[in-house]
């Protein structure tokens, strides 16, 4: 899990040198890119799988290796997943190669021309959202001689489409902040006019924009906020329910069963034994 704050990844990985790395993000590019990370790395034939938890975002995928698969779906050397509020468990084998870039709110309706609602819980590919020149794109990325080089392919291709795309993402930016720093069941209208507009105009931007509603995205960035105080140290269970903005325990645990298909204890227990990062057994994290 990678929080909005954590570099590359979370504690929860323990990443080699090498594994990992962050492409840096043009100034073009800032209002509809927050992240691009680079990864490489050779996994035993078996494989491993790893759990991978939801943050909302919307990602274009360039697999230049072995492509992971995910949740039972074979992977493709490029394609855009979607926003989801499930658990992904993402088989990974043979050689890992590629760049992830996560999409700011806002910003796949604009990159890719559809709501971005359209994508929730899918992963389609680019070439149909792109069409056939994203192809162009790929081989260019596998002939490329480092990261940097990479960089510089992403950046082009990404700023000719940012020219293109209108730029609207400015209050889907603004309810995410919003909705980001408030954990609790703030009543939906109270949001929306706090932000100038009506509720029904708030839930079609998150459906547009986001991809979400503005109550799963409460959610999401509630169950961070309790990840966020479970790394600060040892809670009791009903502390951090309370400061995490959960009615009690009873709703953490539920929360914690929906959003990441584990118990709390059980995430405590599986947070780096299965990581493909370590020396654990390969299918220590699935349940």
């Amino acid at each position: 899990m990678r929080l909005a704050e954590d570099a590359l990844h979370g504690p929860e990985a323990d990443a080699p040198p090498g594994t990992l790395c962050a492409l840096p993000v043009s100034p073009g590019l800032r209002p509809y890119v927050s992240h691009i990370l680079h990864y490489r790395e050779v996994l035993a034939s078996d494989g491993v799988t790893e759990r991978v938890l939801p943050d909302g975002a919307v990602r274009l995928v360039f697999n230049l290796g072995d492509a992971p698969s995910a949740s039972g779906y074979p992977g493709r050397a490029l394609e855009a997943v979607g926003p989801s509020i499930a658990p992904a468990l993402v088989r990974l084998s043979g050689r890992i190669d590629g760049v992830s870039i996560t999409l700011r709110p806002g910003a796949a309706s604009a990159l890719l021309g559809i709501p971005a609602a359209e994508l929730r819980g899918r992963a389609v590919p680019l070439e149909q959202l792109w069409g056939p020149g994203v192809a162009r794109v790929w081989e260019q990325l596998g002939m490329a001689a480092d990261a940097r080089a990479r960089t510089r392919i992403l950046t082009t291709a990404l700023e000719r489409r940012a020219q293109r795309a209108p730029r609207t993402q400015a209050l889907a930016t603004h309810a995410v902040a919003v909705l980001t720093r408030v954990a609790g069941d703030r009543p939906l209208g109270e949001l929306a006019a706090h932000l100038g507009v009506g509720e029904r105009r708030l839930q079609q931007v998150f459906h547009d924009d986001v991809g979400l509603s503005p109550r799963a995205w409460r959610r999401l960035m509630r169950l961070h906020a309790c990840l966020r105080l479970l790394r600060r140290g040892p809670l009791g269970w009903a502390e951090t329910a309370a400061e995490g903005g959960f009615y009690d325990q009873s709703h953490l645990a539920n929360e914690f069963r929906s959003l990441v298909g584990l118990s709390p204890t059980e995430f405590l227990g599986h947070t780096t034994s299965g990581s493909s990062k370590t020396a654990a057994t390969p299918e220590a994290i699935v349940t």
